[in-house]
């Protein structure tokens, strides 16, 4: 019996390097080298028309290419892919799809400004897509998403460096699968979303985890994906939230060391590590976060 194995497209591997050192000067007035975060910008095209720009450090940029036109809807499979080639000479990233003839004219006039880092912009479609989905998880442990937390703290490389990106993580039970930092977290979720395809990632169980706000279009991104659970160290918009309720995401926020929120879908969770009661007269923890 014949099975519809996922042909992968034509890439280039164009990965830009890390950030560089620059010259500064202290509060002491001595001068130092501190690193810089590169910012680049990438104009994609689909089938020669233009799609968008994106801002990015250029770590995984034909995986951003991809995840960004999963997660907007301009194809529904890596299948839908003849190619992504990038070239920095030019600051381009021409996408082709396998029907040379789809219909980019609706998407592109149907267009939604959101509050998104880096992007902003959801194109139509997207927003009735989300209306059928209906997003199920198992039971998850409190003991497990502080050992994820754990394994993420020394995760941000660029920014201990520099403090200039987001990270995003995408995470099983037992490690984290995937972990990109970019200069706006919608460019780490996407380059993720890419890499899912490109390695045939499933979703089921799996835990997203951002440093950025959860936004209704980050919200979007996450379920789009059909990811059960999404953890943010920051914290929540009203739309984020409503978009968790409707599709069924497990929603987290202001999630550090042994504290956070459950916005949305507090049944899934296992509470078998509930940390020690602090006293009554100490400071509330989320006002000095």
């Amino acid at each position: 019996m014949k099975t519809n194995k996922t042909k992968k497209p034509d890439l280039t591997k164009s990965k830009r390097p890390s950030p560089k050192n620059i010259k500064v000067v202290d509060e002491y007035n001595n001068k130092r080298e501190f690193p810089v975060t590169g910012e680049l910008p990438l104009t994609v095209y689909v089938n020669k028309q233009e799609v968008v720009t994106l801002m990015t450090l250029g770590h995984y940029p034909e995986a951003l290419v991809i995840g960004y036109l999963r997660n907007q809807g301009f194809i529904s499979s890596l299948n839908d892919l003849k190619s992504v080639h990038v070239d920095w000479e030019t600051n381009s990233a021409a996408a082709k799809t396998i029907d040379d003839q789809i219909n980019l004219e609706n998407k592109l006039t149907h267009k939604i400004v959101t509050s998104g880092c880096g992007q902003g912009t959801s194109f139509g479609g997207v927003w009735d897509d989300l209306k059928l989905k209906n997003i199920k998880s198992t039971k998850l442990k409190q003991s497990t998403i502080y050992k994820i937390l754990k394994l993420l703290h020394d995760k941000n490389e660029i920014y201990r460096l520099s403090g200039a990106v987001h990270g995003c993580a995408l995470c099983d039970r037992e490690k984290i699968i995937d972990f990109v930092e970019d200069v706006g977290r919608h460019n780490a979720v996407d380059a993720i979303a890419g890499n899912m395809w490109l390695d045939d990632i499933k979703s089921t169980d799996k835990i997203f985890y951002t440093t950025g706000r959860l936004t209704s279009e980050m919200v979007i991104k996450v379920a789009q994906m059909e990811i059960p659970y999404l953890i943010s160290r920051s914290g929540i918009t009203e739309m984020g939230l409503n978009v968790a309720q409707e599709t069924g995401v497990t929603l987290m926020g202001r999630a550090k060391g042994k504290h956070f929120l459950v916005y949305n879908g507090s049944e899934n969770i296992e509470f078998d590590d509930k940390p020690e009661l602090r006293p009554e007269n100490a400071p509330d923890v989320w006002k000095r976060r």
